[in-house]
């Protein structure tokens, strides 16, 4: 597992503390690897979920920092969503 996975999951966690996301998500993480995240938090993982967002490091890290909108960087190609686009639209109020 790749430290940018470790620091993922720690940034997740403090994000998810107090927010309510029923269901599941796994960002995929080009070249490092995968984040689930279910209303239990974040870990490192990749198993099946509702939504699967898919991006290259340098852009979920800036989306992880607050610097890149989510919708941003589906509009312009950057984050690839598959699945329930209504829980991707969940996640990204819990992301912002």
């Amino acid at each position: 597992m790749s430290d940018t996975v470790n620091e993922a999951v720690a940034v997740l966690n403090d994000k998810l503390s107090g927010a309510s996301f029923n269901g599941t998500a796994k960002f995929a993480v080009e070249g490092e690897g995968s984040i689930m995240m279910d209303s239990s938090g974040a870990r490192a993982g990749d198993e099946a979920a509702d939504v699967t967002l898919t991006a290259d490091a340098e852009t979920f890290k800036s989306i992880l920092e607050g610097d890149t909108n989510p919708t941003s960087a589906f509009m312009t190609g950057k984050l690839k969503v598959d699945g329930d686009m209504g829980m991707a639209m969940q996640l990204a109020s819990v992301l912002a």
